[in-house]
């Protein structure tokens, strides 16, 4: 009876994301319109395909977040202002940029910059940036996301940023991963620098305790031929990118299986 309940309650619960999504959409064509946008970012959006990204993911304003290395902040631009009112806002780790660019405008006010001790860096010699985090400092959070940004890891970075994700999400937790694909079992090369396995990628993440729920191919392209660093003019623009949905246990799959 009780894994019923739950189960009623998770259908109830789907119904009204999907109803609610409509609010968040307003909200996300707003934060594409604004004057803080520049006017390349706009351009990337037909690209990124935001909107559709989000829905995928689950993204409520209501909810708690955490965005993971944000960089320059273009998705912080659309996620910030979605949130703001109801929800709220995290920027975690290489959060330097948007601390100095957003930090305080008007629609980010609310916004908060955490795990500011954390340390992303390359050891000299080394392609990719290793990461040191004793956690992200908030706990019971819906989302966690972070886009483009797996494949600067290495291993024990990797490992340690799917940690801290974890550890900050609430159970039933969304962490919502997009980033390059790279040939299935491809070894380094000068070429696939940027790019990432999607399959070793959802081990790692699994091996941290998540479950996986679900892949999306908005970003699939077929033209793609996996073969160029994503920063060539052939490629820039147009690169194939693994979307990924996985939930810290217990799932909604998990209390349908129990019907």
């Amino acid at each position: 009876m009780k894994y019923f309940l739950c189960a009623l309650m998770l259908i109830g619960a789907t119904v009204a994301v999907a109803d609610d999504f409509d609010a968040v959409e307003a909200k996300l064509k707003a934060a594409m319109a604004a004057d803080i946008r520049t006017d390349a970012e706009k351009e990337r959006d037909r690209n990124r395909r935001p909107i559709q990204t989000l829905k995928f993911f689950g993204l409520r304003d209501d909810m708690a977040i955490i965005e993971l290395l944000p960089g320059g902040g273009w998705y912080t631009k659309l996620l910030a202002p979605v949130v703001k009112e109801n929800g709220q806002y995290y920027g975690a780790l290489g959060t330097g940029r948007i601390a100095e660019r957003l930090g305080g405008k008007p629609g980010f006010e609310q916004m908060q910059i955490i795990a500011e001790d954390s340390k992303t860096y390359r050891k000299e010699g080394e392609r990719t940036y290793t990461l040191e985090t004793t956690g992200l400092g908030v706990t019971g959070v819906d989302m966690v996301l972070t886009f483009r940004n797996y494949h600067n890891f290495g291993a024990q970075g990797r490992a340690a940023m799917n940690k801290a994700a974890f550890d900050a999400l609430k159970s039933g937790g969304v962490y919502a991963v997009v980033d390059h694909t790279r040939r299935h079992m491809e070894q380094d090369n000068l070429e696939n620098r940027r790019r990432i396995d999607p399959v070793l990628a959802i081990k790692e993440i699994q091996a941290a305790g998540f479950e996986f729920v679900d892949f999306s191919d908005l970003h699939l392209r077929l033209d793609d031929e996996l073969r160029y660093e994503v920063g060539r003019k052939t490629v820039t623009g147009n690169t194939d990118r693994w979307t990924c949905l996985l939930y810290t246990s217990p799932s909604p799959r998990d209390l349908i299986a129990h019907l």
